[in-house]
């Protein structure tokens, strides 16, 4: 007769692993995932780590680290970094997912609380939250709050300076004691010492005042905001104001786009192509000289056939051609708001989807959420600008820094 198997490996490894401590059990995860997440990377790499080979397409750059949550606890991703392209392991994380938190838990909000349409109860059962109680919807809340804030309120200095930054607003509509008002969302972002884009603040004001702005800029520099040459905006007072009340170095770049359309409610209709035509004309010059030079013919011509549009331009000048003070290689992404104008509609497609938010708090929830998303991304993919054209920018003499203003002579005595 032939005698059993005194010992079953794959028994014996099972019931070691479901005895094992949970501290165990993440570690041993952990590497492995750790793991194939280095081999994915050299894969994509096209050579191993520290291995020279001519079929090397890039190289690792550290580590990003992403919290992930298992069965076994929540584990330590380390995400390898490339020093060009970009790797994400979308087969084990997933991207976005504060920002569809986020979503969900305001739509929730806002059906619990019985102030939906029909168009959000059909967006609620798409979504497959119809059964959400208002304690879960609580707690994703709590969740989701903390680590907006967390992103809201994190220090600045140890990325600065931040040599250039961009400031813009954008209105919501929110129920407040059963009414139905507006409030701004404050947004600023700015190029750090890498030469990457960092979302800097968030903030949800009544109105776009110059004390709202003053707030938001004051809290900036609190938490390290510095070095900042030139910042791109809007020409709400304001919000200038603001900006030289806060940051006494910097320039100040009026949007070329949001001062286009400020110019052409002082032009007659008929007359709006040929200026709109020779004002771009000023932008399309090879370099600063050029740019001055081609804005002194627009103010001649101007000044007998449109003297009104000739005033509205030379009252603009130093602000509209800010951007000339500082490298050419920059001129595209300072001299106007164009590139957070891309990320206002980035927070409008997930705001659009909640139309009137149950109140403020859902509003810094989402608003926040879709911008630390968008944040990561960036600190993820490559630089904005590169390390050389900052160092120029950084140097670059500025008309309103104090150290390189010229002094008016003094007067012979007598």
């Amino acid at each position: 007769m032939t005698a059993p198997h005194m010992i079953d490996p794959a028994r014996v490894l099972g019931q070691a692993l479901s005895d094992a401590s949970p501290d165990l059990m993440r570690h041993l995860l952990g590497t492995v995932i750790n793991s194939l997440l280095s081999a994915d990377a050299d894969a994509v790499c096209g050579a191993g780590y520290g291995v020279a080979s001519l079929e090397r397409v890039s190289q690792r750059n550290g580590y990003r680290h992403r919290e992930l949550d298992t069965r076994v606890g929540t584990i330590d991703v380390a995400v390898p970094k490339l020093r060009t392209g970009s790797y994400f392991p979308e087969w084990l994380l997933e991207r976005r997912k504060r920002a569809e938190a986020a979503l969900i838990s305001v739509v929730a909000t806002c059906y619990l609380l019985g102030v939906s349409t029909r168009r959000m109860d059909k967006l609620v059962q798409s979504l497959g939250i119809t059964s959400l109680s208002k304690s879960q919807v609580s707690r994703m809340a709590a969740d989701l709050d903390e680590q907006v804030a967390a992103f809201r309120t994190r220090p600045l200095g140890e990325s600065g300076p931040f040599t250039l930054v961009a400031a813009d607003a954008l209105t919501m509509k929110v129920r407040e004691n059963g009414r139905v008002v507006s409030a701004v969302v404050l947004v600023a972002t700015g190029v750090n010492a890498d030469g990457h884009r960092e979302v800097l603040g968030v903030k949800v004001a009544t109105s776009e005042t110059r004390e709202a702005w003053n707030v938001f800029f004051a809290d900036l520099v609190a938490r390290g905001l510095a070095g900042v040459r030139l910042v791109t905006s809007d020409a709400h007072a304001g919000l200038v104001e603001a900006i030289a009340a806060n940051l006494p170095g910097a320039s100040w770049q009026r949007c070329r786009t949001h001062y286009a359309a400020n110019l052409m409610s002082a032009c007659p209709k008929s007359a709006w192509p040929a200026v709109k035509t020779m004002l771009h004309s000023v932008y399309d010059q090879p370099d600063a000289e050029a740019v001055h030079a081609q804005f002194d013919k627009l103010l001649d011509s101007m000044t007998a056939k449109l003297p009104a549009v000739a005033e509205h331009l030379d009252a603009a000048r130093a602000d509209v051609l800010a951007f000339t003070a500082f490298p050419k290689e920059l001129w595209r992404q300072i001299w106007s708001n164009n590139p957070n104008e891309r990320l206002n509609r980035e927070i409008r497609r997930r705001t659009d989807v909640v139309g009137i938010f149950p109140d403020r708090d859902a509003v810094t929830r989402l608003a926040g959420a879709v911008l630390a998303e968008q944040h990561d991304e960036w600190a993820e993919g490559r630089r904005y600008l590169s390390l050389d054209v900052l160092t120029r920018a950084r140097t670059q003499a500025s008309p309103t820094d104090p150290a390189t203003a010229e002094l008016p002579e003094l007067e012979a005595a007598a």
